[in-house]
């Protein structure tokens, strides 16, 4: 028997008024099967007596140097293909990109939750007038010493969302349990599924299960 949880990052609202420009934001809300992020900015500037006056944003913009790298990344991003920059187990679930506690530590305990992070990177991206939509699937396989397969399941996590830009920080904060599981070495095998490039990368954590105390 096993559990599998994924981060949540809580929502939040917040107001801001000042010199007739209104501002709303909303926050990053992550959950089983979708990470999705959205940021909604609205302004209005109003003038005496009803009158509206429209402006152009005013701005810094990049310099072409920083422009050309970032036209630089996203031809890497492409042509490196679904891949990971990070992979690890944790001291707890992680609660958002970056955040999250490695560990060097392998050995649980029998029923020990065993939590990990991972940050895929290289994913597609399929454009359409709603912005940037990314959909990942992910499975895993718990295998013993001889390669005899224990536990598995096909994508039973989903990470998707539509973002105006790019997403690229995406994170899978992942937690299993297994009890009953003996004494030994094991190793937790997880795959990505990259539905909008066709692609999967995977990896693989050796764990060892001790005796409880």
């Amino acid at each position: 028997r096993y559990s599998v949880y994924i981060g949540k990052i809580a929502k939040k609202r917040q107001d801001l008024r000042a010199a007739g420009i209104y501002m709303t934001k909303q926050a990053s809300r992550f959950k089983l099967g979708r990470n999705s992020t959205s940021l909604v900015l609205v302004f209005g500037i109003f003038a005496a007596a009803g009158s509206a006056v429209a402006q152009s944003p005013d701005y810094k913009s990049p310099s072409p140097a920083f422009t050309e790298a970032l036209t630089a990344f996203d031809a890497a991003w492409t042509a490196d293909g679904l891949a990971f920059s990070s992979v690890t187990f944790t001291d707890g679930p992680g609660s958002g990109y970056g955040k999250y506690t490695a560990t060097d530590n392998n050995v649980f305990s029998a029923g020990e939750t065993i939590a990990l992070y991972a940050e895929p990177v290289g994913y597609a991206f399929d454009q359409s007038q709603d912005g940037y939509t990314y959909k990942l699937a992910a499975s895993y396989r718990l295998i013993n010493t001889s390669g005899q397969v224990l536990s598995e399941q096909s994508d039973f996590a989903e990470f998707t969302g539509t973002t105006r830009s790019k997403q690229r920080q995406l994170s899978a904060s992942l937690s299993f349990q297994f009890d009953g599981l003996p004494e030994g070495d094991y190793e937790l095998e997880a795959t990505f599924a990259d539905q909008i490039g066709n692609q999967t990368a995977g990896f693989k954590l050796p764990f060892t299960i001790q005796a409880a105390n």
